[in-house]
């Protein structure tokens, strides 16, 4: 994985995790549960966001409960990575470990919905290309990439050891 580019979603600070996944269709299949991800306060995400597209919030995105399911949600909808100002200390882990490069953004206030987003999550390069303009933040180390490019860290233990087997 070189480079992510998508269309910006923009969401604000405190954005919880029983927003991204909520609790009453835990019980539900993925796809019914990631069909209401934030809906509750921007209720066209689910329906309209596109592969790869690129979540940007502010401060403390996905604080709240440790449910693995609201980063399981934004990767069953093709979310390309997540850019902001600072995480949840246990959604930031999750979210790299279902495979979805989480940066730290401190700039997240200077983009806007639908700006066109190019990240190289490895380098730490953000282009806006609708505002022509450059970014630098503290790239993925190169281990986590590679856990992020194979699609989280359960599919990068089994390439692991199928390799190991294989030797």
């Amino acid at each position: 994985m070189t480079s992510i580019s998508g269309r910006a979603w923009v969401f604000g600070d405190g954005v919880n995790t029983d927003v991204m996944a909520p609790g009453l269709f835990f019980k539900a299949p993925l796809e019914v549960l990631a069909a209401h991800c934030m809906e509750a306060i921007e209720p066209a995400f689910a329906a309209n966001i596109v592969v790869g597209d690129i979540v940007v919030a502010g401060r403390n995105f996905g604080v709240g409960s440790a449910r693995e399911q609201a980063p399981m949600a934004l990767q069953h909808l093709g979310v390309g990575a997540i850019l902001a100002e600072s995480y949840g200390r246990i959604f930031y882990r999750n979210a790299l470990s279902f495979g979805i490069p989480t940066l730290l953004f401190p700039q997240a206030g200077e983009i806007v919905a639908g700006d066109e987003l190019v990240i190289d999550p490895l380098a730490g390069r953000i282009e806006n290309r609708t505002r022509a303009k450059m970014y630098t933040v503290a790239g993925l180390p190169e281990h986590l990439m590679a856990m992020v490019s194979a699609g989280g860290l359960m599919p990068y233990l089994k390439q692991r050891l199928s390799a190991q087997g294989a030797s």
